[in-house]
């Protein structure tokens, strides 16, 4: 039976057009999704959108627009990217979707009912009346520890301004040990709570020092737009968009239902807990410290708790994008100027996943020509050319093709078997892949495109082609080239599942499913299923280079 695999990313926040970092996550999620599809898992792939909030409020108010009509034309933006960039979701969360709603109003109400029979009062919820000073940017009332050095408050928190005003409030403090041994256990279990688990000692430092609760209304005085509490709390409050925004993660779960918890063998039951990705920034407080005592809150039990995949930055010269700076790149635009695959390549390539990075345009286009059009590309043209002029596209399976097949390790003078070779790098690839990491992935990919390259100057086909008593010989290269190039193209799928299709059109392989993502299993990655006798087809350039006019 297969296995189910829920993954999610954060929920874009519209008060802006999507920028790099958006294109990084959503691509590195579907990724992921790709390979475990490739895996045979069942995959449920959820992305989205975060529509409430004042800093949507008062930028509809600026472009003289209801909120609703400035949400829904960014999230348009948003929803082509992502088909531009061949992000394949499986579930779209809107926080404005009526499912959703009742989902936040639901859960509020099962908090509020949830008492505490010493003194009937709530034992996550509570009411009271409070002044201090207030980020609009964050949407948060700070204490002195958000105060710098210099006793203020800093840019990230800005604007800020003083505000006294009753609110609802969800107990945190209360539950700071539990989280904390939470955190640890996992750890100790070998399944961390954050990966790479180089953020778990970053988390916890911020437990350790949480002091108060977390404030989960607005006055609806001052914010409209957000989701109405129930009645039964009294008129007048709307959810804070964080409260809202995180119980996206169950909202849009197939089979959710806020109302029945613990069924074991209901279709909820049977994706969660997922797989959260999400940038390092939004780690702390939101991800870290809300989210997983909400779903304390909200009856999860501790092995029901989902993992966070924490990514970093791209940066431009070692400084985070930032629209004041002018520093934001589009990948809108760049999609269009080299294509969705060779961005969706260097996103995937060019940074270890947990890691900042320094985006380059110039890197993308060194990236692409090095890797897919002088390597991959140059090596599946040439491969088919040779097969078409020497053996008119007909392939001979070699009886064993491991005792034909040995080339020197430069680096070492030793013999490497092709075949052996092939086979540990598919290896190395699903483990790669299952740690997260589609950088090294790639290059366990690039590292099969190296050596069949080799080869081919090693071997001089045009040479073998001229003696017959090398025909043998001959047949054996052919064979060994055309199939390491179907092994690629089953690897390569999830990060440019459209060459992975151009690849396998022009071998002529599984021609039955042309278009379908089905048509690569990582389980047909093993050696030897070209038949003999398989006759492969043209070559058309599938890389071209991209040529960068002198200054």
């Amino acid at each position: 039976m297969p296995h189910p695999f829920f993954i999610t990313t954060a929920i874009d926040y519209t008060n802006g057009a999507p920028h790099i970092g958006h294109a990084y996550e959503k691509v590195l999620a579907d990724v992921l999704a790709r390979y475990h599809r490739l895996k045979g898992d069942d995959v449920f792939y959820l992305t989205g959108v975060d529509q409430h909030g004042q800093k949507v409020q008062q930028s509809a108010e600026k472009q003289g627009v209801a909120p609703q009509q400035f949400v829904d034309a960014i999230t348009a933006k948003f929803r082509a990217l992502w088909e531009k960039l061949d992000v394949r979701y499986d579930g779209w969360a809107a926080t404005t979707d009526p499912l959703h709603k009742e989902c936040v109003r639901a859960n509020l109400q099962m908090l509020w009912d949830d008492k505490d029979p010493a003194t009937g009062a709530s034992r996550w919820l509570y009411k009271k009346s409070e002044g201090g000073y207030y980020s609009v940017r964050q949407e948060q009332f700070l204490t002195d520890k958000e105060r710098g050095a210099d006793g203020e408050f800093g840019p990230e928190w800005q604007p800020v301004e003083f505000r006294e005003e009753e609110n609802f409030y969800f107990r945190l403090k209360d539950h700071k040990q539990w989280l904390l041994d939470f955190i640890d256990k996992r750890s100790a279990d070998g399944h961390p709570f954050v990966v790479p688990d180089f953020r778990v000692g970053e988390l916890r430092n911020a437990v350790e020092k949480l002091e108060g609760d977390l404030c989960i209304s607005r006055p609806a005085a001052r914010l409209q737009w957000g989701i109405p509490f129930p009645e039964s709390f009294g008129a007048g409050f709307v959810t804070y968009v964080w409260f809202d925004a995180l119980v996206n993660y169950i909202s849009f779960v197939p089979g959710h239902d806020p109302r029945a918890k613990g069924d074991a063998n209901s279709e909820f039951a049977r994706w969660w807990p997922a797989l959260h990705v999400i940038g390092k920034d939004i780690m702390i407080p939101a991800h870290g410290v809300y989210w997983p005592i909400m779903l304390k809150a909200l009856g999860f039990k501790d092995e029901e708790m989902p993992t966070l995949l924490v990514h970093g930055w791209w940066n431009i010269a070692g400084a985070k994008m930032s629209k004041s700076l002018g520093n934001v790149i589009d990948p809108d635009a760049l999609a269009d100027k080299y294509g969705a695959e060779a961005l969706r390549y260097y996103l995937m390539s060019d940074i270890a996943t947990g890691k900042d990075a320094d985006f380059s345009e110039e890197r993308l286009v060194q990236r692409y020509n090095s890797d897919l059009a002088n390597s991959l590309g140059n090596l599946l043209n040439r491969s088919l050319n040779m097969a078409a002029k020497y053996r008119t596209g007909r392939l001979t399976k070699p009886t064993d093709a491991q005792k034909h097949l040995n080339l020197v390790d430069p680096a070492d003078d030793s013999q490497i078997n092709l075949v052996w070779l092939c086979e540990r790098q598919v290896r190395r690839f699903g483990e790669t892949m299952s740690e997260h990491d589609p950088d090294k992935a790639s290059a366990a990919i690039r590292t099969l495109c190296e050596w069949d390259n080799l080869l081919v100057e090693k071997a001089a086909p045009w040479k073998l082609a001229k003696d017959p008593a090398q025909a043998e010989q001959l047949d054996a290269v052919l064979y060994h080239l055309a199939e390491s190039l179907r092994i690629i193209a089953i690897l390569i799928s999830p990060v440019l599942p459209q060459a992975a299709h151009g690849i396998f059109d022009q071998l002529r392989w599984k021609l039955d499913e042309v278009g379908k993502e089905s048509r690569f299993r990582l389980a047909d990655a093993q050696w030897g299923g070209l038949p003999d006798g398989h006759v492969l087809g043209q070559p058309t350039p599938l890389f071209p280079r991209i040529e960068i006019p002198a200054a």
